[in-house]
């Protein structure tokens, strides 16, 4: 038996590939300087790293701009506290949905209180889908932004961004995209998608470390800073320099965090080449070819969970169903039974680990009507989940439904 048997891939990836422990270990021990900033060899090594690592995250995500539009931040909510509050301006009318994460659900709430901008908020259907005509009919003349979830972290419903980009690209809005349950699990194309602003953070499906996110930004779309600061260059200038990526990164960036994510977009292009990718393909095609395996793998995972709790009585399965497009994160209550109740259950009965709650995202669990039970069970498989995770988690649920 494992210790533990994790199932809350969702919240973070755990373990990361070896690659990005190594990797990490290794750079912050012999270039763990201040990038850039003297101009010694150490300190030009560290910069170097980071400007591939820019380049690897642009191609991943289909970017066609220059690699220094790759701004890195702390976080998914980091990232779109700064696009939100850095493109909005009181008069300004913004486009969500009910299946967003708090990380954008309280800054549009603080941007409508506080500076007069006025949010459409679309409601999904049951399964946690938005339909992309409830978008278009709620664009006005003075809507500047449509931000989206690519995929609920509750529900695990993922967004129809084909057509929803289509509809933003024929306005004058951006569409700013929150890619925290999708980056490194769905493949994403931010030039044929008509993406302006995509939001990502590195520890959950980029198999990164806490701490370290970004947004990549159109080169059409000027972000207003939130932070201004040292940059190490321009630094004559008495505010914060126009060009990217020290218009938004002020001060010294996380040479560990990006050292993970440098070595985890060299594991996804090894992944791609291992299941069929040419070893001459360009980054994005191998990392199209690797999240393609890892989502096909992923959503087994989903479907012999989904299927084994549709099968037991008292269980209540929330979100897709059949072949809607999905992520692999599930939610579930048993009967009426507190989430968190359950969750404890999980953990201390099965060394199951999963989430109980409401998952930071409100709306959705007032639409699903799982307040009063203190939200749902989240349970989310990932790409180093085994049959083993699956058998324990399956059986926990049914020990605790009743059988």
């Amino acid at each position: 038996m494992k210790d533990h048997y994790y199932l809350d891939n969702a919240a973070t990836t755990w373990p990361k590939p070896e690659a990005v422990y190594t990797f990490m270990d290794q750079f912050f021990r012999s270039h763990g300087v201040n990038p850039g900033r003297a101009g010694h060899e150490l300190a030009v090594e560290a910069e170097q790293m980071i400007i591939q690592t820019r380049s690897l995250m642009g191609q991943c995500f289909g970017f066609s701009g220059n690699s220094e539009r790759v701004v890195f931040t702390q976080n998914a909510t980091d990232s779109l506290n700064m696009a939100l509050f850095g493109l909005l301006s009181p008069g300004d009318h913004v486009i969500s949905t009910r299946v967003e994460h708090n990380s954008v659900v309280r800054p549009l709430n603080h941007l409508e209180r506080d500076h007069n901008v006025e949010v459409t908020r679309i409601k999904p259907d049951s399964e946690g889908f938005v339909d992309p005509e409830d978008i278009r009919a709620a664009i006005k003349s003075n809507t500047k932004v449509v931000v989206i979830n690519h995929a609920s972290n509750v529900l695990g419903s993922l967004q129809d961004l084909d057509s929803i980009g289509k509809i933003v690209a024929e306005s004058d809005a951006l569409l700013v995209l929150d890619t925290a349950q999708t980056a490194g699990v769905v493949p994403i194309d931010m030039t044929r998608q008509h993406i302006d602003v995509l939001t990502f953070t590195g520890h959950k499906g980029l198999f990164g470390p806490m701490g370290i996110g970004g947004m990549i930004v159109g080169e059409h779309v000027n972000i207003r800073p939130a932070r201004v600061g040292g940059t190490g260059v321009d630094s004559i200038t008495p505010f914060q320099p126009d060009n990217y990526p020290y218009h938004l990164e002020a001060g010294t960036v996380s040479i560990p965090g990006i050292a993970g994510l440098n070595a985890a977009q060299k594991w996804f292009a090894d992944l791609g080449e291992q299941h069929g990718a040419d070893a001459c393909a360009s980054h994005q095609d191998k990392c199209i070819t690797a999240l393609e395996h890892i989502h096909k793998h992923e959503l087994a995972h989903a479907r012999t969970l989904i299927d084994a709790m549709d099968a037991m009585d008292n269980v209540t399965v929330y979100g897709p169903h059949g072949n809607r497009g999905r992520v692999s994160t599930l939610s579930f209550n048993i009967t009426n039974m507190p989430a968190d109740q359950v969750g404890v259950m999980l953990d201390a009965d099965h060394a199951v680990c999963v989430r109980a709650g409401l998952h930071c995202a409100p709306h959705v669990h007032e639409d699903l009507g799982t307040v009063e039970q203190k939200g749902a069970v989240r349970i989310a498989p990932g790409y180093f989940t085994d049959q083993e995770d699956l058998e324990q988690a399956i059986a926990g649920i049914a020990d605790i439904a009743g059988g």
